[in-house]
């Protein structure tokens, strides 16, 4: 059965930072933004940092109370993805990414030495347009969702992981291709009306308000720069899950 989730645990914060000019730079960011999160009760995401740092900054994360979302994109054979899940067991990500594309085997691999971490199958990155996609995968931006999604299904019809990230557009179509299965669906690309992103890197087409992604279906929501660019990063996820709790 899945869990039920509190606005604030719906909510994970991507401390993903641009413009650093060095390893150093990034690991006193991340620990200083985790410091300003403390006791919000969201989750932090890592993915740059935590490959620049090693696991290390995890048990850094935790130890200021915060969960961590470990966005590694796992990406790999069978037996890599079984080190890889061995080494990151004594971190304890509470989640944890993987390309769907990797396969079945790679998945059951990797799941099967992270018993309580949260899986979750990659499909189409959000940065990716209708042409990218097509041009990648021979496939408009939906059926290469699915087909994608076909990836994560072993022998016995079942998904090999915990849920998925996907755009807040696509959540719809597959809780409905899932029917009542346990999965979570987890979206990024999620910008606030309040929130002017400068360079904004995310796909417009692919983009929706907190608000909109709750209704649309999705379990969380992933922010990064709205929040980490704000002058108060406190108050900026106050607001946001404000707005999650009035959409839920």
């Amino acid at each position: 059965m899945k869990q039920k989730l509190t606005p604030a645990e719906r909510l994970i914060v991507a401390a993903d930072f641009k413009e650093v000019s060095g390893r150093s730079e990034v690991y006193t960011k991340v620990l200083h933004l985790a410091d300003q999160l403390a006791g919000t009760g969201v989750v932090l995401k890592i993915n740059s940092a935590l490959r620049a740092h090693g696991y290390d900054l995890i048990d850094e994360i935790h130890a200021r109370g915060l969960r961590v979302f470990a966005d590694l994109k796992l990406n790999d054979i069978p037996v890599t993805l079984a080190s890889d899940g061995e080494f990151l067991r004594e971190a304890n990500p509470y989640i944890l990414t993987a390309m769907c594309s990797t396969g079945t085997a790679a998945l059951k691999a990797l799941k099967d030495q992270l018993p309580e971490t949260e899986v979750l199958g990659v499909t189409i990155l959000t940065s990716l347009s209708e042409k990218d996609t097509a041009r990648i995968y021979g496939k408009n931006l939906p059926s290469a969702v699915e087909a994608l999604t076909d990836q994560v299904i072993d022998a016995d019809g079942y998904p090999c992981v915990n849920g998925f990230i996907c755009s807040a557009k696509e959540v719809h179509g597959l809780r409905q291709y899932f029917g009542n299965r346990d999965l979570s669906f987890n979206t990024p690309g999620i910008r606030p009306e309040w929130a002017l992103v400068e360079g904004d890197d995310q796909n417009s087409d692919r983009v929706m308000t907190p608000g909109k992604a709750i209704k649309a279906g999705a379990d969380r929501i992933v922010i990064g720069r709205p929040i980490t660019q704000a002058k108060s990063p406190a108050d900026a996820v106050t607001r946001t899950i404000e707005e999650i709790a009035s959409a839920a």
